[in-house]
């Protein structure tokens, strides 16, 4: 990786993030969904952390870490260029290893707390059978894996707008506001048991149930929506079935969580839960706005709950950790 400088941008040179002439390949990045531009203005994208690899004066390779607008920190590397050069790999990789190395310098002089974030790769549906989006992919994993990320799950993405029919209502459950912190750790302690989620499965190895519960509460606490939207799901005999948490994040609405307490499992209980947050963000979101959701690769049950109530499979999500 000779005559190469690796460096995040100062205030005044975002604009430099542009000069970067290789054509985005369709479908592939975050670039897919929302312009560089529009993150910049919504101060989802920072000087600081956006990087960019200069050679013989150009732009040949960069990469943004993402954060919301009031965050101290970011969450995710979710957009990485490596470029086209014969060692793009090798630069991807150097723009990786700079940008985790600032932000755990910032971790230990404590300006940062929190976890390390994740590498995010979003890919079109059935991305591996794609040349031109199979190539991109694997260039950019290599770059992330050689700069400090681990693979760590794949993640179906889904959207929902009116026109894919609101679901009805089957009427087996009725529904109540959680205000109560403690009794909401109960019932995420009860859901998380037997979970298919991959980080609900990596907090509970790593934490132990009652932490992952709490953890997944500062999860949900981190939505910009209201709280009064989070329900609990109630069968016929007041019995708990499980818990659903519409939401918005900075980009739509979303199905933020939904869970089904073990009891309650094996009942169709999640397609109720489903319905009833997809119906009640159809109420709240704006024209032409569409809901969107995810779930992982393993979890088959989910999967196929959002196909049965409209939901149309729309990208996929490569997850990686450091």
């Amino acid at each position: 990786m000779s005559n190469v400088t690796i460096r995040p941008l100062a205030e005044g040179e975002t604009s430099l993030f542009l000069s970067y002439d290789q054509p985005p390949v369709p479908g592939v990045g975050v670039e897919a969904q929302r312009s560089y531009l529009e993150m910049i203005e919504s101060n989802e994208y920072r000087p600081g952390w956006i990087w960019v690899a200069e050679r013989d004066g150009r732009v040949v390779a960069r990469a943004a870490w993402w954060a919301g607008p009031d965050d101290d920190r970011p969450w995710s590397l979710d957009w990485l260029d490596p470029g086209v050069e014969p060692d793009a790999v090798e630069i991807g990789a150097g723009l990786v290893a700079a940008g985790l190395a600032k932000i755990r310098d910032s971790e230990s002089a404590g300006s940062l707390v929190g976890e390390t974030p994740q590498m995010h790769l979003f890919l079109p549906v059935g991305w591996r059978d794609i040349p031109a989006a199979r190539a991109a992919a694997d260039a950019r994993l290599a770059a992330a894996e050689a700069g400090g990320f681990t693979p760590f799950i794949e993640r179906f993405g889904y959207r929902w707008a009116r026109s894919d029919g609101v679901p009805a209502s089957s009427g087996r459950l009725t529904f109540r506001q959680v205000p109560d912190d403690d009794e909401l750790v109960e019932v995420l302690r009860r859901v998380l048991v037997g979970t298919f989620d991959g980080h609900s499965q990596h907090d509970i190895e790593e934490h132990g149930i009652e932490k992952a519960a709490e953890l997944q509460l500062e999860g949900l606490r981190w939505f910009p929506s209201p709280r009064e939207w989070w329900q609990l799901g109630l069968t016929a005999d007041g019995d708990v079935a499980g818990l659903i948490v519409p939401a918005r994040n900075y980009m739509m609405p979303t199905i933020g969580y939904l869970g089904v307490v073990p009891e309650q499992r094996g009942h169709g209980y999640v397609g109720d839960l489903l319905a009833e947050q997809t119906r009640f963000l159809a109420s709240v979101m704006g024209p032409g706005e569409e809901i969107g959701a995810d779930t992982d690769f393993g979890n088959a049950p989910m999967a196929a709950a959002f196909l049965r109530a409209g939901f149309r499979h729309t990208q996929t999500r490569i997850v990686m950790t450091a």
